[in-house]
């Protein structure tokens, strides 16, 4: 007998990849209160909060700007779809939320795309939704980024029209200082031309 015969079937689940930046992460314990690197299972009739409150919140950050309960993560399904999606809440009174660049006031849900950059403070969230089969659970795995993911996903640089190097010294509408440095170099996997 064949090893997937014996084997149990178990459904894949929709898996929320969430991945965590703020500038002062090095040097602070701000997810201490994380299950980084695994991945936890939850009802998908809960509620996902992030806070800094432990007792209210599934996901706890070490970081007193932070509001008790920051955001909420909801799970729905609609009839046109099988799989579970989810919509976003600014919990904060206070504090801001941004998805995707859009401004979230407080109470106020917006469906989370399968790839969202989340804003709040200085942290910065990006969450990628893999699709499963599973109905009534969902995955949830944190990992921490080093670098911030506006600058992998391009959202939130702004916008620069590329120059084009010809190669030729037809820099004379330029000061002086200019012209002697010759042409500046930027890395081009920091713009994004929308």
């Amino acid at each position: 007998m064949n090893v997937s015969q014996t084997m149990e079937t178990e459904e894949d689940h929709t898996c929320l990849h969430i991945k965590l930046y703020h500038p002062l992460q090095s040097c602070r314990g701000l997810y201490g209160l994380l299950p980084l690197g695994t991945r936890s299972r939850h009802s998908a009739d809960d509620s996902l909060r992030l806070g800094r409150d432990a007792q209210t919140c599934t996901l706890a950050l070490v970081d007193n700007r932070v509001s008790r309960k920051q955001l909420a993560l909801h799970a729905y399904r609609s009839p046109q779809s099988p799989d579970i999606l989810f919509t976003i809440q600014n919990l904060s009174q206070r504090g801001h939320l941004s998805v995707n660049s859009s401004a979230l006031g407080y109470l106020e849900r917006a469906d989370l795309p399968d790839k969202a950059l989340i804003r709040f403070g200085e942290y910065e969230m990006l969450i990628i939704r893999e699709p499963g089969e599973a109905k009534g659970h969902f995955e949830v795995e944190l990992e921490i980024l080093a670098v911030p993911p506006s600058r992998e996903t391009c959202m939130g640089v702004p916008s620069v029209t590329p120059v084009m190097d010809t190669g030729s010294c037809a820099m004379s509408s330029f000061p002086g200082d200019l012209r002697a440095q010759g042409p500046l170099e930027t890395d081009e996997t920091l713009w994004c031309n929308s």
